[in-house]
């Protein structure tokens, strides 16, 4: 068996003084970078400075697309009609895409964050709105989201790559969407337990429901959030349990 599985992880979240994460330690650890846009976090110094080491390290760099909700940090909903949300993103791969040029690298994909990311499994405008912001900026990127999302549904129906994704440190419901931030239990902090559910994701696909059930849960890729409390220890016991189960870390791009 040919086990693999690409590790991803937000990054370039900080703005100013205002430092999130451990960027230059994470990009050590996954081989993709979801990197902000600046309409949910991100200033270009933060930008180049985590361009330049995902560069250094190899890592494929993702755009990580948003609403435009700097003080929420890209988490609430913004109702936006399909054509303005559509050039939102536009604006920020071409942001981005600049940027990543510049720091000697290049986009590889795009993945919704925060509110657009869940808004995007099931509005079937939003979607759309970030479809249409890919076809039209670069065919060749790959659109990264949650397995049977609208999302993915919309960006395969135009012939664009898609990319499922699973999370190594978020719970899930018993319909395999992820449990709101809002709710106790939500993110997940034990190192053993989130390496655990990582090597039984790339291994047999499946994960275990906050309600202890199975979901099914088909994935290419897993996301280690950057912003969690110890997510580089997170992210190292996760490579080094699946280089136990003998699962091959690299990346889908």
């Amino acid at each position: 068996m040919d086990a693999h599985i690409d590790l991803n992880s937000d990054v370039g979240e900080s703005f100013g003084r205002w430092q999130l994460g451990d960027d230059e330690a994470m990009l050590q650890l996954v081989t993709s970078a979801n990197v902000a846009c600046g309409f949910h976090a991100g200033d270009p110094a933060t930008l180049a400075r985590t361009l330049r080491w995902a560069a250094a390290h190899d890592v494929r760099v993702g755009a990580q697309v948003s609403y435009r909700d700097l003080a929420g940090f890209g988490r609430r909903f913004v109702d936006a009609g399909r054509d303005d949300l559509t050039h939102d993103v536009v604006y920020q791969l071409g942001a981005l895409a600049g940027m990543a040029r510049a720091a000697g690298t290049r986009l590889s994909y795009v993945k919704p964050h925060g509110a657009l990311y869940n808004t995007a499994v099931h509005h079937d405008e939003h979607a759309l709105a970030v479809v249409d912001a890919v076809e039209s900026f670069d065919d060749s990127l790959a659109v990264v989201g949650l397995p049977g999302s609208a999302l993915l549904r919309h960006a395969e129906s135009r012939g664009l790559r898609v990319v499922s994704e699973a999370f190594a440190d978020r719970a899930y419901t018993a319909h395999g969407t992820l449990v709101p931030r809002s709710e106790p239990g939500a993110v997940l902090h034990d190192p053993a337990q989130v390496a655990a559910r990582v090597v039984r994701l790339a291994t047999e696909q499946a994960v275990e429901a906050a309600d202890g059930s199975v979901v099914e849960v088909d994935a290419d890729s897993v996301c280690v959030h950057g912003d969690t409390p110890g997510a580089v220890d997170m992210a190292r016991a996760v490579r080094a349990a699946l280089a136990d189960a003998g699962v091959a870390v690299r990346p889908f791009a």
